[in-house]
């Protein structure tokens, strides 16, 4: 008797640089791009800097509305950093993108020492962060956060989606000093205008209410703890979910606010790794205030070098799907 094989689909390039929409899901294209290239039609200080990037970090649009204020630094992420610095004590405001592993491991030095130490107007934007490509530990920066939130003075963002993005570019762009921030490139989900939701620099958002569970994330984390939410509430699990945009400075009032409710679990969510990330911040909050929850948790990415592979299998291994994540908040409640 022969036995026959079925084939499985041949992976390709496109599954392992998914988009992280769910099916069906409303999204709005290049966010991050053309929020810049509005804003920086009354800020002719404004300029747009990359490493060889343009099209993969939306700052190609820029570089259409204003050749003359584009600069292409070619693959030399030391060189646009120091460069970007150069631009700020002249008075200008770089916006400076390329990917997260790329300005954060192999420039990291120029950003502490060349723009971070003078306090200088630098605006990093950088994508790919966390598990948002399969292309293995080489690109993907599941310890940016860590490594910024080091840094004296920087100011990190994690949106959530394309109107987080949008409204946040012109206010990192008003704030004095650098700043770090995750971008979300190409076709973004949209979902915190159904939460009559408004970015603020600085400030912790609570979407939703719920008696069991508060659930404090950032990135796309909080779409999927959106998701998670309305899925449990057909089993009689009332999820709160607290979005923090901003990792640094935290919104520590508010935080303690959500935290001292009493009885509920206190999960963290996010796209990094469990060490150094929102997770570890909030949690160092909670023990120096003496707040001590039911219970505390933290749901993010493992302390090793994640696997290459489609960005959805990835996504369901390492527990930030959102089928995942359901099981183990279901897991954790008992």
């Amino acid at each position: 008797m022969n036995a026959v094989t079925e084939k499985k689909p041949r992976l390709t390039t496109s599954a392992m640089i998914a988009s992280i929409a769910s099916e069906g899901q409303r999204v709005q294209a290049a966010p991050f791009g053309k929020a810049l290239v509005a804003y920086a039609a009354n800020h002719p200080e404004i300029v747009g800097m990359t490493a060889d990037l343009g099209k993969y970090t939306d700052m190609h649009l820029f570089a259409q509305a204003y050749p003359e204020r584009f600069f292409q630094m070619g693959m030399a992420e030391q060189l646009l950093m120091a460069a970007a610095g150069g631009m700020a004590k002249e008075g200008l405001t770089p916006f400076a993108t390329t990917y997260a592993v790329f300005g954060t491991r192999r420039a990291y030095d120029f950003i502490h020492q060349v723009i971070a130490e003078e306090n200088l107007n630098v605006k990093i934007c950088c994508a790919l962060p966390g598990l948002t490509t399969g292309y293995g530990p080489s690109h993907q920066a599941t310890e940016d956060l860590a490594m910024m939130r080091a840094i004296p003075g920087m100011t990190i963002v994690d949106p959530c989606d394309a109107l987080d993005i949008e409204q946040a570019v012109p206010q990192i762009a008003e704030h004095k000093g650098p700043v770090y921030m995750r971008l979300l490139r190409g076709n973004v989900p949209l979902v915190l205008d159904e939460y009559d939701y408004k970015f603020e620099l600085g400030k912790a958002k609570r979407l939703r209410d719920g008696r069991d569970v508060l659930v404090i994330s950032s990135g796309f984390m909080t779409m999927r703890s959106l998701e998670v939410a309305k899925q449990l509430e057909a089993d009689n699990v009332g999820v709160a979910v607290l979005h923090c945009p901003t990792i640094k400075p935290l919104d520590e009032a508010t935080i303690l606010a959500e935290a001292r409710k009493p009885g509920r679990l206190v999960v963290v969510a996010e796209n990094h790794s469990v060490i150094g990330g929102l997770g570890e911040a909030v949690a160092g909050l909670l023990m120096r205030e003496g707040v001590v929850p039911a219970r505390f948790r933290m749901l993010g990415l493992p302390d090793a070098f994640l696997d290459a592979g489609a960005l959805p299998t990835l996504h369901d291994r390492y527990g930030i799907s959102v089928e995942k994540m359901g099981a183990t908040l279901k897991q954790w409640l008992g």
